[in-house]
């Protein structure tokens, strides 16, 4: 496993790279092992971090695997201390991003380094430039690989693990990005909710109102017909988003990859879809945060063969508690009818009927304003904050 070097101060160290770190291209099974060993050595020592499955991370990256790669390039860099592996970082372009919203940013991703400022600049350039020489003019990121997945950098709440497909990082990070020239881009918030504080009278009451007038009908995902629940779905989701910063749509390939995964975790009494008048207009995708598992498999299934990752990850995911609300969405023509509010009382409802204590709804962005009061409404609390950065190539 890749050795992490000691760990400098970000502030006083040098912008330049130093003369003794090499940053190269992924090239070949040893490097790729590399790449996705790293964030073990560099987090062993912190208890909030949640190991992924190593067999996950490598069909993440595998173009044979992952819909991302079907239209989008990416390319992996290391940086090197002489043997010591020191930092990673991807750069990607997403044609689709492009095309959406009619500009020429690119992305960086999957960025881990050491607190060493340089390091990080010789990542962060190394992927600027394989970026600018595709055309891209400026570069956006952490995102992993896309708004559709993991992104942001977490830079207010780190006294807690992350919730299910949300990313963690150490402090120091947000100081070697600036220390790059990184700048702000956007933030983005977490709440959270605990299933034991009761919703407000005056919104259940108001909720339940429109509840009848609208003829508003929820009704729990069918798993037994599920492909055609994941279509109605992914209209929905599509069309809901589809003015969002930073937003790109699913491909359909890419939205029955994320279902046929997300399946395995799911509980249909949580994952809800409200139709008007039997037109399906709003879902909601509630999962159990399953982090508390994958961190009891230490990032393993087996070890020397044996299963005993996998039975640590199967006797934890017994034990939830915890929740993470990943998303809700409403189409055009719907909103502001408080079909959001009709939502949040019925996962809130069920979830306390299941045994689940609460957890997190993640992630909004700062500026929508009308989402985050309305979860402030039901009583959410701030808890974190992840932020995006930009910079010019």
């Amino acid at each position: 496993m890749a050795r992490p070097a000691k760990h400098e101060d970000a502030a006083s160290s040098p912008t330049s790279m130093p003369s003794d770190v090499q940053v190269t291209p992924v090239r070949g099974a040893a490097d790729r092992t590399a790449f996705i060993r790293l964030p073990y050595s560099l987090y062993r020592d912190d208890p909030n971090w949640v190991p992924p499955l190593e067999m996950e991370r490598r069909d993440f990256l595998d173009p044979k695997k992952n819909p991302f790669f079907d239209y989008a390039e990416v390319e992996l860099f290391l940086a090197r201390r002489g043997q010591d592996v020191v930092g990673r970082v991807a750069a990607i372009k997403n044609p689709r991003h492009m095309e959406f919203h009619g500009t020429k940013e690119g992305f960086f991703g999957l960025f881990e380094c050491v607190n060493d400022a340089g390091v990080a600049r010789g990542l962060l350039d190394a992927a600027g430039a394989w970026l600018k020489a595709r055309g891209i003019d400026t570069v956006l990121g952490p995102a992993n690989f896309s708004s559709n997945q993991d992104w942001g950098l977490l830079v207010e709440g780190y006294e807690s693990p992350p919730a299910l497909m949300m990313p963690y990082n150490p402090a120091y990070y947000a100081g070697l990005l600036e220390a790059c020239g990184f700048t702000k881009a956007k933030d983005l918030f977490a709440f959270e909710l605990s299933s034991s504080t009761p919703p407000p009278e005056k919104v259940a009451r108001i909720a339940e109102k429109i509840r009848q007038r609208e003829g508003v009908t929820v009704r729990a995902v069918n798993l037994k017909d599920f492909p055609a629940e994941v279509a109605r779905i992914k209209q929905i989701y599509n069309a809901a988003w589809e003015k969002n910063w930073g937003f790109i749509p699913f491909t359909d390939r890419e939205f029955e990859h994320m279902a046929k995964e997300m399946k395995a975790i799911v509980r249909p009494e949580l994952l809800l879809i409200a139709e008007v008048k039997g037109e399906p207009v709003a879902f909601s995708m509630t999962l159990p945060d399953a982090n508390a598992a994958f961190k009891a498999a230490n990032g393993r299934l087996t070890t020397f063969g044996l299963p005993i990752g996998l039975v640590k990850l199967v006797l934890a995911s017994r034990k939830l508690k915890r929740l993470r609300l990943l998303t809700l969405g409403i189409k055009e023509g719907y909103r502001r009818r408080g079909l959001d509010a009709i939502l949040y009382l019925d996962t809130l409802r069920t979830a306390k009927e299941l045994g689940y204590t609460g957890g997190e709804i993640s992630w909004t962005l700062e500026d929508n304003h009308l989402v985050n009061r309305a979860i402030e409404s039901m009583g959410g609390q701030r808890s974190k904050t992840y932020r995006v950065y930009q910079r010019p190539v």
